[in-house]
């Protein structure tokens, strides 16, 4: 495993291509930081499919309720669910939403943000001030570019799983 500044608020998440790690930003968005570590620590974001990925703007998976790949799954439910854990307030910031960025994703409420979440697949400034900003890939952004494009795809890239660094 590569050397991580800070392990414990670093992720790593294991896709099809290789391993993308992601720097969190607990200075700028401690809640969100917080929910993404309780949720990959408990193994729930493990087989979320990406719901939804859009060429040039961004790809969005974490839907923990709907979104995991298996007997049950539903495409049609992915992408319309949270976790068991309450909505968070939005932690809003200067921060831009800048290609590799890592975004909240939530419902027309800005404080109904829980286990979504987006990575910009471009510099998506428009989103700035709108969407908590809470990471940063900082490797593997090359699976992130890879992943299956659609709204709905028709076949789902997943997060195969999702570990903090410090427990890798």
């Amino acid at each position: 495993m590569a050397d991580y500044d800070d392990p414990e608020n670093t992720i790593l998440i294991e896709l099809k291509g290789g391993t993308v790690a992601i720097a969190l930003m607990p200075d700028v968005a401690p809640q969100h930081c917080d929910r993404m570590k309780e949720l990959a620590r408990s193994g729930q974001y493990d087989g979320v499919v990406f719901h939804r990925v859009i060429d040039g703007f961004m790809a969005q998976t974490g839907d923990v309720e709907h979104g995991r790949s298996g007997e049950e799954f539903n495409l049609r439910r992915a992408g319309t669910g949270g976790s068991s854990l309450p909505d968070l307030p939005a932690e809003f910031s200067k921060l831009p939403h800048d290609r590799g960025t890592i975004g909240a994703a939530r419902s027309q409420n800005p404080n109904s943000a829980n286990s979504q979440f987006f990575i910009n697949l471009s510099d998506n400034h428009f989103l700035n001030g709108q969407y908590t900003v809470y990471g940063r890939v900082i490797d593997g952004m090359d699976h992130v570019d890879a992943i299956v494009r659609g709204e709905p795809p028709m076949e789902p890239d997943q997060m195969i799983s999702m570990k903090v660094a410090a427990d890798a």
